[in-house]
């Protein structure tokens, strides 16, 4: 009988013992993709202007940067887009400036993070022909999805409103 009692009660402490250490690790697991957002978003918030502005004299060195804050086809994507986006910018001596006016995580998870960033864009084109320079400035989100890779945060995918990268 005491036998009996003894497996009776320790079968419920160790199903207890099981759910505590499933909670801790559950707890741990919430607190590192807490951390990994906090830290990507600031990553985004920080490469952001790097990867959406540019100026069309030094256009080729602001592809080259971005290109350092982007993993796999985002980088080779920017090494694509010297192709088009070079003479275009040049022909139309166009200025992009973007700087960010807020972020936020929409998920994450140590290693991968979701930023939703809304960035202020300000460009300006010198049409041939035109006595003023063109000029618009809009508001735009962006999405970057950051990966922790060689120590750092990079942005592995970049959307926009309008589309993806």
């Amino acid at each position: 009988m005491r036998r009996a009692a003894t497996v009776l009660l320790a079968v419920p402490a160790l199903a207890l013992g099981v759910a505590c250490a499933m909670l801790l690790l559950d707890l741990k697991a919430l607190s590192d993709s807490e951390r990994s957002g906090a830290e990507a978003m600031a990553a985004a918030r920080a490469v952001a202007p790097d990867l959406l502005s540019y100026d069309h004299r030094t256009i080729e060195q602001d592809l080259a940067r971005a290109g350092r804050h982007t993993t796999g086809a985002l980088t080779r994507y920017y090494r694509e887009l010297s192709s088009t986006l070079v003479a275009k910018a040049k022909a139309q001596k166009t200025v992009q400036t973007v700087s960010v006016a807020a972020a936020a995580v929409e998920r994450a998870e140590p290693g991968r993070v979701e930023v939703l960033l809304f960035v202020n864009t300000g460009t300006v084109k010198e049409i041939t022909g035109k006595a003023e320079p063109q000029q618009q400035v809009s508001q735009n989100r962006a999405r970057f999805v950051m990966v922790w890779q060689d120590a750092r945060w990079l942005v592995a995918d970049l959307s926009t409103l309008i589309g993806s990268a």
